[in-house]
C-alpha cells in the first residue's frame, strides 16, 4: 500500500470514528447514595503530570508500580506508599506505555520512537535505548523474559533485547484495511506471545517471531469498511488456558488457548479490555452497562444498569468486588456475586483513564488529570 493511499485509510478511520462520537451527547446517569460497606479508605496519591491523554497501562512488577503521562514523564512508585522511587522523562510527547518488568520500563511516543529507561550506574534513571519505528503505537510494550514486544497500531509484531534494543525478529500479518487508534491485545500465554489481529487471536513463538496457531474471535456482517473493522482490544484476561477477550464493538469471547477452541461468543458493544476470575468475566459497554458472565458456559449472571453514559473504563475484577471507574473521576465497587453497589470513591475529578490495578490489597487508579489514587483497608 503506498504513504497516500495508507494516509487516506487513516483519515478514512478518524473521520469515520469522530462522526460516530458526534452523535447527541446523553446525560450521565445520577449517581445513587452508596454505603461504604467494605471498610476502604484512600492509602495514597502521587501525580504523574498533568495530563493522561493516550491509552495508558498501569504496570505492577514486584512492589513497584509504574505510570506515566501524555508530556513524557515516566514514574516508578512503591505501590505500597505511592512514594517515587525514580522520575524521569522522555523529551516529547507519548502514544502508549507503560511495559516494565521491575527493571526496565518501556514506552513510545509520538514520534514513533520506542524509549527503554533503566536504573544507572548512579542510581538514577537513564534512557538506555531507543528505537525508531515504522508505525504509530497505542499498545503498551510488553517487556517480558528480557525482550520489549511492540504491537504497532498496523497490527505488526516487534521484538527487541530488553538490555541492548537491538531488533530480534518482525511479524506482520494481513490484517483489515481500517486501523484502530487504540490499545491492541497483546499478552503472554505460557511461552506464547499472544496477539490480536483484526478478529483474530495469534499464538506467536516469543524467540523467532514464527506463528504457532490462530483462532478466529469474531467476524463482522456489515457491508461497509469502517462498520467492518474488526479488532480485538485490551489486555488479554488469562485463567489457566481460559483467555477472555473483548472485540471492538462487537463481542466479548472467551478460548481455550490449550485446546484451540472458541467456548463462547455474546454479542455486545464496548471499547475496552475484560477482567475476570476463574468464575466470571466482566466488561463495561459504551453505554455504561455492566456485564458479568459465567466464565466457563457464557451464562450472563448480571447487568447493572445504573452507570450509564458514565463513560466508564475497563473493569477490574478482585476478590469478592467488580471496580471500575467513570469519567467524572469516581471509581464504584460492585458486588462480584449480585451487581450491586458496596463502595464509592472520589478522586481529582478527571476521568479514569486506565483499567484500575491491585497491588496485594490495594487498589490503585489513574485519572485524566495524572493522579495516581491507591484505596485500601482503614
Amino acid at each position: 500500500m503506498s504513504f497516500k493511499l495508507r494516509l487516506g485509510v487513516w483519515l478514512i478511520l478518524l473521520i469515520g470514528l469522530t462522526a460516530c462520537s458526534s452523535s447527541p451527547k446523553r446525560e450521565p446517569a445520577p449517581l445513587l447514595p452508596v454505603a461504604d460497606a467494605l471498610g476502604l479508605g484512600l492509602g495514597w496519591q502521587n501525580t504523574v503530570s498533568s495530563r493522561v491523554e493516550f491509552p495508558l497501562q498501569l504496570s505492577v512488577a514486584d512492589k513497584s508500580l509504574v505510570a506515566a503521562s501524555s508530556t513524557g514523564t515516566v514514574v516508578v512508585m512503591n505501590a505500597a506508599t505511592g512514594a517515587d522511587m525514580w522520575r524521569a522523562r522522555v523529551d516529547t510527547d507519548l502514544s502508549s506505555g507503560v511495559g516494565f518488568d521491575g527493571k526496565t520500563a518501556v514506552v513510545t511516543t509520538i514520534d514513533n520512537e520506542l524509549v527503554a529507561f533503566m536504573i544507572g550506574s548512579k542510581n538514577q534513571p537513564v534512557i538506555a535505548w531507543r528505537k525508531v519505528l515504522q508505525a504509530r503505537v497505542y499498545t503498551a510494550p510488553l517487556v517480558a523474559g528480557g525482550r520489549v514486544f511492540v504491537l504497532a497500531g498496523d497490527r505488526t509484531v516487534q521484538a527487541f533485547d530488553a538490555v541492548t534494543g537491538s531488533k530480534l525478529w518482525s511479524l506482520q500479518r494481513t490484517s483489515e484495511p481500517l486501523i484502530l487508534s487504540q490499545a491492541g491485545t497483546l499478552g503472554v500465554y505460557k511461552n506464547t506471545l499472544l496477539v490480536g489481529n483484526s478478529g483474530r487471536l495469534l499464538g506467536v513463538n516469543p524467540d523467532n517471531g514464527q506463528l504457532q496457531w490462530e483462532l478466529s474471535v469474531a467476524t463482522s456482517r456489515a457491508t461497509n469498511d469502517i462498520e467492518r473493522l474488526i479488532d480485538l482490544v485490551g489486555i488479554p484476561n488469562r485463567v489457566g488456558d481460559s483467555v477472555c477477550l473483548r472485540s471492538f464493538q462487537t463481542s466479548v469471547a472467551c478460548v481455550d488457548v490449550a485446546k484451540g477452541l472458541v467456548m463462547w461468543t455474546k454479542q455486545t458493544q464496548g471499547a475496552t479490555g475484560v477482567s475476570g476470575d476463574a468464575a466470571m468475566v466482566a466488561s463495561t459497554e459504551s453505554d455504561g452497562r455492566i456485564k458479568a458472565w459465567n466464565r466457563a458456559t457464557g451464562e450472563q449472571l448480571w447487568v447493572n444498569e445504573k452507570l450509564t453514559y458514565r463513560g466508564l473504563s475497563a473493569p477490574l475484577v478482585v476478590g469478592n468486588s467488580v471496580i471500575v471507574g467513570d469519567s467524572e473521576g469516581y471509581v464504584h465497587v460492585l458486588n462480584k456475586a449480585s451487581g450491586e453497589f458496596t463502595a464509592r470513591f472520589k478522586t481529582d475529578g478527571g476521568a479514569i483513564v486506565a483499567a484500575p490495578v491491585v497491588v496485594g490489597n490495594t487498589v490503585v487508579v489513574a485519572t485524566h488529570r495524572g493522579g495516581i489514587f491507591a484505596f485500601s483497608p482503614r
